[in-house]
C-alpha cells in the first residue's frame, strides 16, 4: 500500500456501514487493506455514536477511498459507479458473485450491479473493449447486441457473437 496522499480520493457516505463495507470490499479485492479507522468520541454530537467508526480509510487495488458514517441523509445512486477492469472470466465471476451477493438484483444489467450497501459497480472484462474496438462495425454490433442481453458479462458468449 502506498504511503503518499492521493490527489483525489472518492468519499463514500454510508449510514453506519462504512467499516462493514470496507471490510467486505477488502475481502474481495486482492491488493487491498483498511488503512485507518477514526471513531466518534465522547464529545460527538450524538452520544449514541461513541465508539462507532466515523471514517474508514481503505485501499482497493491501489485506489484509496474514504468511507464516512454520516447517517441516513444521503443515498448512493447509479449516477456514480466504479468500473473494475477484469483480466479474465474467472475474475469477472469472482467479483460479480462477491459484490452482487445481497445486492439489488433489479439493478443488474450489462456488467452493472448494485451491492448490498447500494454502491454501483461495473464489472467489465478487458476483452470487451478489444471486441468492441476491433474496427469491424458488423462484428462490434453483434457483440453489443449480445452484451445488452446479459447481466454478468460472459466473455465466451461475446467472442461467439464477434465471430458470428
Amino acid at each position: 500500500m502506498s504511503s503518499t496522499i492521493q490527489k483525489i480520493t472518492p468519499n463514500l457516505w454510508f449510514d453506519f456501514q462504512a467499516e462493514e463495507a470496507a471490510e467486505f470490499y477488502v475481502s474481495l479485492f486482492r491488493n487491498s487493506a483498511i488503512r485507518k479507522v477514526t471513531r466518534y468520541g465522547k464529545e460527538s454530537y450524538d452520544k449514541s455514536f461513541e465508539g462507532k467508526a466515523m471514517t474508514v480509510d481503505f485501499e482497493l487495488e491501489g485506489q484509496r477511498f474514504i468511507g464516512l458514517n454520516g447517517g441516513p441523509q444521503f443515498r448512493f445512486t447509479e449516477a456514480i459507479s466504479f468500473v473494475v477492469h477484469c483480466d479474465d472470466q474467472a475474475e469477472v465471476d469472482r467479483l460479480w458473485d462477491g459484490l452482487s451477493a445481497g445486492g439489488d438484483v433489479e439493478a443488474q444489467q450489462c456488467g452493472w450491479l448494485k451491492d448490498q450497501f447500494g454502491v454501483s459497480w461495473q464489472i467489465v472484462p478487458k476483452r470487451l473493449n478489444e471486441l468492441l474496438s476491433g474496427g469491424d462495425p458488423e462484428r462490434s454490433g453483434r457483440v453489443m447486441k449480445a452484451l445488452l442481453q446479459m447481466k454478468k458479462i460472459d466473455i465466451p458468449t461475446l467472442e461467439q457473437a464477434y465471430e458470428g
